[in-house]
């Protein structure tokens, strides 16, 4: 079943969209983003298309079978990866990536299932953790030397909240950062070094009255996303509603000096909702703001750039939008040591078919950000496989991104640098974890499905892959 846009405030936004402005259209953007018509007709169109998933029990995550323990790894070949011989639902497309683990949410603790945002933590030991986000809260599991996952408890959601599908996560030394965009949800923050003496036979369920600290001190207590700057010592929460609010939804700054006393020292409002944020220290090229504490927002239109040295008085140094802005969703820049380009995804542009995402492969936009009051998009790279892209990091020279249906794709962006064009961007490996679309055309399904988030900083090279509907894999790259 297919959900669109309002007649009139799609055809005004293509227009829009193809109009190839850098600079934002400020009266569109009055109308259809700062109003909040946009997001919530976006929050909508999810919400109806998951609601007819869970009606066709396409969620209960207890159905699919995670992988036999016995089994060491399922290696990619001639493209495909068979878990289960035979059965279509368990032959995986792939390239370059082997399978070696999965788990059902059900499996991972979970009774909701519904997989969102995932985040790893490595103890100073050198073991790998993972917290992987529910419906119902947040699993941890420890990924073992062969690959697997170890379940080892779980958070539930804070106790006043509903179950939610968006709960996202972040890393802050030990903690984990967790927000939902449950009502009254606020952010948990837990402390990973408990995980280290669970003995995986009795995994634990910890209490939110008792092993973590709390943050409520949001509108509604909700979040769209978190992020945090280890360097600065803060975490963020952004996109909590209403909009009306003082920080309109912007980012929300935490102080994260004393955790027994978590406090806001101020928010970003300045252009409104964001959807997601990177907030770095910059030493990029641009001499003026060395040093300067810096937030990239991907905020619906734009990419905002803020100086937010003062958290009680943020400022914007540019906003900028850019060919096929349809929801600027979320980016990462390509080397947080020289912050001269990023990369951003605009999650409706495949979707509403407009700019260069209007066949519908998901477009990886390319930003050159050597002024960081005067960026500018330089070129992109289209996917090959028809589906929507979501969240993407980096990590040494190589995109790692979640594409919904389309699995993990891994791009070498090494050649950005040289020529910003886009040209030299090449896929050399992905893993689809959503077989049930491989034979639509164009090899996927343009649907918000199947993967939702990745991690890929493990020093091991597992990659973990969190699903909506399915569950938890670790894949690792053959090369």
């Amino acid at each position: 079943m297919k959900y669109s846009l309002n007649a009139a405030a799609l055809a005004a936004f293509s227009s829009y969209a193809l109009a190839k402005e850098m600079a934002p259209n400020e009266e569109l953007a009055a109308s259809l983003y700062d109003s909040g018509v946009r997001h919530q007709e976006i929050m909508d169109i999810k919400t109806a298309f998951w609601d007819s998933r869970r009606q066709q029990g396409l969620f209960d995550s207890s159905q699919y079978k995670s992988m036999d323990a016995a089994v060491d790894y399922v290696p990619c070949v001639g493209g495909l990866a068979e878990l289960v011989e035979g059965d279509p639902l368990y032959t995986f497309n792939c390239s370059n990536i082997d399978l070696y683990d999965f788990k059902s949410h059900a499996d991972l603790g979970s009774d909701g299932g519904e997989g969102a945002g995932s985040w790893g933590w490595t103890s100073e030991d050198g073991r790998e953790f993972m917290a992987v986000g529910q419906s119902d809260g947040a699993a941890f599991m420890e990924i073992s030397a062969e690959g697997k996952l170890v379940y080892l408890g779980r958070l539930p959601q804070w106790t006043e909240a509903d179950p939610s599908l968006w709960r996202e996560m972040k890393g802050y030394q030990s903690y984990m950062v967790i927000g939902s965009e449950a009502v009254n949800h606020g952010v948990q923050f837990f402390d990973m070094k408990k995980l280290l003496d669970v003995d995986p036979a009795s995994p634990v369920v910890f209490s939110n009255a008792d092993d973590i600290y709390h943050f409520d001190g949001l509108p509604i207590g909700r979040s769209h996303t978190v992020q945090t700057n280890e360097e600065m010592g803060y975490a963020i929460a952004s996109g909590a509603m209403p909009r009306t609010d003082k920080c309109k939804s912007g980012l929300i700054f935490i102080d994260l000096s004393d955790m027994e006393n978590l406090v806001s020292p101020g928010c970003a409002s300045a252009d409104g909702y964001v959807h997601d944020a990177q907030c770095l220290v910059y030493r990029g090229p641009d001499d003026k703001y060395v040093g300067t504490d810096i937030c990239y927002g991907y905020n619906e239109d734009t990419l905002t750039i803020y100086n937010v040295t003062d958290k009680a008085a943020a400022t914007i140094i540019s906003r900028t939008s850019y060919e096929g802005a349809a929801y600027t969703h979320q980016g990462w820049v390509l080397d947080t040591q020289n912050q001269q380009y990023l990369v951003l995804d605009d999650e409706y542009d495949e979707y509403d078919k407009v700019g260069p995402g209007a066949a519908g492969y998901p477009i990886t936009y390319i930003w050159d950000i050597s002024s960081l009051e005067a960026p500018k998009q330089t070129g992109y790279y289209s996917g090959k496989v028809k589906n929507i892209d979501h969240n993407q990091f980096i990590n040494g020279g190589f995109a790692y991104q979640s594409n919904y249906g389309g699995g993990l794709h891994v791009l070498d962006i090494s050649s950005i640098p040289d020529d910003p064009t886009g040209a030299g961007v090449s896929k050399v490996a992905h893993f689809d974890i959503y077989p049930e679309d491989d034979n639509d055309e164009g090899g996927g399904e343009i649907e918000f499905l199947g993967t939702w988030s990745n991690y890929p900083y493990f020093a091991s090279g597992y990659l973990i892959i969190n699903t909506i509907e399915r569950g938890v894999y670790v894949v690792k790259r053959t090369d």
